[in-house]
């Protein structure tokens, strides 16, 4: 039986051994704007909404959580129906496994393993019943003669599947030629293509191809509306495993490895016709469904003023339920973009709680982003309000707070004004610009602001910046390999930055406030590609 130890005695051991020990972290509370974010992450990403597939249950969920925080922070319906704008979709399943090529070349008939080796997308339109075709190399399949680069120029596109590689020239900002990259379908279409099989370097691969593979078998989308579909009659588009792609090149004088050398030092590209004949039969299937957008409305104050608007947005569904991965088909975009939509409504708060600015302000948050930008293409051609009285979108599209925010990169932000402004909010948070570290990477028109842009309004992303060869770079990069589009983005996932998060909220809020409070529109730059749209 041990003795009572005296009091004064106890407490000088007590000090003692916590001299010695080391101390336990006490984790810090999160602020009332952090804590909230991640609330709202974790409602919309929780398991319960199944990943909130376009048009699902578990998507009309999520979107009425949103229309409560609407509801609760003030701000009006501005939809067509409430909160609500209806999108009129087209579902297509393609059947991989059903599928099947051939390619025929200087060695023979070989097959292809669709499904496998060669992946037929599903959205963006309608794919034909089969395809019988020639193939012809295009370089970057880039259209930019205004910027000196055209790889249409000179070649028959007639009747054949286009073959392009990813990249460009390095003198050629990556927004144009992602601009580019989102036009070339239609372009090659009007010249005659029946298709494109798009192919990718070894050090440009974002998702591994396992998991593509996956993904290929999910739903693919295109709006009803044929006016706004990437061409308008069916056409064939496909990728290729980059370790296969070299099939491709049999009998043509070139060797994917050459291409690949030349792609990723960002030099020209040859054109060439192909040795090999494509032929392939499509399978597919066809539905029609609908998707709401959700709009609200913030009333400007200035009585002038108030008849424009800011759009802030950023895109509610996601992936829905897919193939497992370790146990786990939940596919829960919790960075991928809940994180987006949690931004949107701080920033709801922040301007509704604050003094009000005097343009109005327009949340409005997108359905089928991942099946092409498809709800904000929508929006931007059918807007609730005139068309004429948005001036600019500010979005949210996995702006992934992995690390410490010290600098933003903002796609487009060199295109119009909306870059000075930006700036000048950036500057005195001590928040740096930087450049986009993966111009040929796509992101510029990968994000529903696009949208906006493609319809002649100055827009911006905001993504956490990095340099190439960083940390940051590493955790981005091991972040899109290994959680990017997979059950992994989830509410377990570790590294979250909370109280960054919402840091970049406060800088985009006076983003918005200088946009919203300033006597002019913003505006394109002299020389814009975009000015002209």
């Amino acid at each position: 039986m041990s003795r009572p130890i005296p009091a004064a005695l106890a407490m000088l051991a007590a000090m003692a051994v916590s001299i010695l020990l080391p101390r336990a972290s006490v984790a810090q509370p999160l602020s009332p704007a952090a804590a909230q974010w991640w609330a709202d992450v974790s409602a919309l990403a929780d398991d319960a909404n199944q990943g909130r597939m376009t048009g699902s249950p578990g998507y009309m969920r999520a979107a009425d959580y949103v229309i409560g925080r609407f509801r609760k922070l003030g701000l009006p319906p501005a939809g067509t129906d409430g909160y609500l704008q209806s999108v009129p979709l087209v579902q297509q399943i393609v059947d991989q496994d059903a599928s099947g090529a051939t390619l025929t070349g200087t060695s023979g008939t070989q097959v292809i393993a669709v499904g496998s080796d060669m992946l037929i997308t599903a959205g963006g339109g309608p794919r034909p019943g089969s395809v019988n075709a020639p193939l012809v190399f295009i370089g970057y399949g880039l259209h930019l003669p205004g910027q000196g680069h055209d790889d249409f120029a000179g070649i028959d596109l007639k009747g054949k599947v286009a073959v392009v590689l990813g990249g460009g020239p390095a003198d050629i900002s990556g927004a144009i030629k992602s601009n580019a990259r989102y036009e070339r379908n239609r372009g090659l279409a009007q010249r005659g293509a029946v298709g494109v099989i798009s192919l990718t370097t070894p050090k440009q691969v974002e998702i591994l191809w396992q998991r593509q593979k996956l993904l290929a078998r999910q739903p693919g989308m295109y709006l009803a509306d044929t006016a706004l579909r990437e061409t308008r009659v069916p056409f064939f588009t496909a990728t290729f495993d980059p370790e296969k792609s070299q099939e491709l090149f049999a009998g043509s004088g070139h060797s994917f490895a050459e291409l690949v050398a030349l792609a990723d030092a960002s030099k020209p590209l040859p054109h060439f016709a192909m040795a090999g004949r494509l032929k392939a039969r499509i399978v597919a299937r066809r539905s029609q469904l609908t998707s709401p957008n959700l709009v609200a409305k913030l009333p400007g104050s200035d009585p002038r003023l108030a008849r424009e608007y800011v759009v802030v947005s950023s895109h509610l569904d996601h992936l829905g339920v897919g193939a497992p991965i370790k146990g786990d088909s939940i596919y829960n975009g919790a960075m991928d973009d809940a994180s987006g939509v949690a931004a949107v409504l701080d920033i709801a708060h922040r301007l509704a709680t604050g003094k009000r600015p005097r343009r109005s302000v327009l949340f409005a948050l997108f359905t089928a982003e991942e099946k092409g930008l498809l709800g904000s293409r929508y929006f931007a051609s059918h807007p609730t309000v005139p068309k004429r009285t948005i001036v600019a979108d500010v979005n949210f599209d996995m702006p992934l707070p992995l690390w410490t925010l010290k600098s933003v990169y903002v796609p487009g932000e060199a295109e119009s004004s909306l870059g000075a402004d930006l700036r000048a909010a950036a500057g005195p948070m001590g928040i740096a610009v930087v450049p986009d570290p993966m111009p040929d990477r796509n992101v510029f028109i990968r994000a529903d602001q696009y949208s906006f842009v493609h319809r002649g309004i100055p827009a911006l992303f905001f993504k956490f910046g990095f340099a190439k060869g960083s940390p940051e770079f590493d955790i981005e990069h091991a972040w899109r390999a290994n959680r990017y589009h997979s059950p992994s983005d989830d509410l377990a996932q570790p590294g979250i930055h909370k109280e960054d998060a919402v840091k970049l909220d406060a800088l985009v809020t006076a983003v918005i406030e200088r946009v919203a409070n300033a006597d002019g529109r913003p505006h394109w730059l002299a020389g814009s590609i975009f000015g002209k749209k």
